[in-house]
């Protein structure tokens, strides 16, 4: 399988996108495209003492820069994103995966890969590690949604989570300011009511943010807007946990005696936190691969994130999402 990857998109590019698409290469049998400024590409891996053999690289000039608006991947024509998704277009590769910016591959999923017919909004659909996985739809495409959007971002979701985690009806819920039926905003209220409706979906109502740790479902829908806030919170709660374990072996001779004890445990929960564990986030509801992986991802995230395009590939989601959609309206 050959996964294009945008060497050039993320905080930390291009040094940490190609190592991490060097490890892809070299521990998951990946054919690795990578496209940005060839020269840098070559100059990172030699500072890095990266053998690029094996690794097919297409130049392109310029960058979008995480400061551009999302119609920056239509204008910049000879952008690494851009040249990605043409080569993802015209079949030079099964995936795509990139760092840079959201806004950006969400426009450019949709303007040069397109929706699977029928699939009215492609939406990020991003792992949260919970108590267990807990795929959160969406976590920042779509800031305008309707119901309709809603409904369809539940039924991709558990498609994901059935071919993903092998859950075989996993469960719904929607996430609002409390539990009752007419809790949040009109828009909430009708999508509540069109949810609960759906036969094929296994719906098990509103969930409250505080919640969203323990497991009451498996797939969970809001608008981009709501799910991008809710991320980053629970991504800072993360790390804040971790800085306040950290500090407290560092309090006093007593836990600091009793750290090396806990070192391996301290470790697991860090990557329990981890969502970059799971590999990058695909837009649900595109008719190809198109992963997007953290903005500040390391080598071994992007690693991972090829991982999960190779795992959305093979799995047959977006097949299982054609079929499903086939005789939706397709309309704007």
């Amino acid at each position: 399988m050959k996964v294009i990857i945008d060497a050039m998109g993320g905080d930390n590019a291009p040094q940490e996108i190609i190592r991490g698409a060097f490890l892809a290469k070299n521990e998951l049998s990946a054919d690795i495209v990578l496209v940005g400024d060839e020269a840098l590409i070559r100059q990172s891996a030699l500072a890095q003492n990266l053998s690029l053999e094996g690794i097919e690289i297409v130049h392109a000039p310029d960058t979008i820069t995480m400061q551009d608006p999302p119609t920056a991947v239509r204008d910049k024509t000879e952008s690494s994103m851009r040249v990605a998704f043409r080569l993802l277009r015209e079949g030079k590769g099964d995936a795509l995966v990139g760092a840079g910016n959201t806004g950006a591959m969400h426009v450019g999923s949709t303007l040069f890969v397109r929706r699977i017919r029928g699939v009215r909004r492609s939406a990020i659909g991003t792992i949260l590690p919970m108590e267990k996985p807990l795929l959160l739809v969406d976590s920042g495409a779509n800031i305008s949604v309707t119901e309709e959007f809603l409904v369809q971002f539940a039924q991709m979701g558990s498609v994901y989570m059935k071919k993903i985690f092998g859950i075989e009806h996993p469960k719904v819920g929607l996430l609002n300011n409390g539990t009752e039926d007419k809790k949040g905003t009109e828009l909430y209220v009708s999508t509540y009511q069109k949810l609960s409706a759906c036969e094929t979906l296994s719906f098990v109502g509103n969930i409250e943010g505080k919640d969203i740790p323990f497991g009451r479902c498996d797939v969970l829908v809001c608008d981009g807007f709501t799910g991008n806030i809710a991320l980053k919170t629970l991504e800072g709660m993360g790390l804040f946990v971790m800085k306040k374990i950290k500090k407290m072996f560092q309090s006093s001779l007593s836990p600091k005696l009793a750290y090396p004890l806990l070192r391996g445990k301290i470790k697991a929960l860090r990557r329990e936190f981890d969502a970059s564990e799971y590999g990058g986030a695909p837009f649900l509801g595109i008719a190809a691969p198109v992963i997007k992986a953290h903005g500040s991802s390391d080598a071994e995230a992007i690693k991972n994130a090829v991982r999960q395009a190779i795992h959305y590939h093979t799995t047959g989601i977006i097949d299982d999402l054609t079929a499903l959609f086939a005789n939706a309206p397709d309309k704007e």
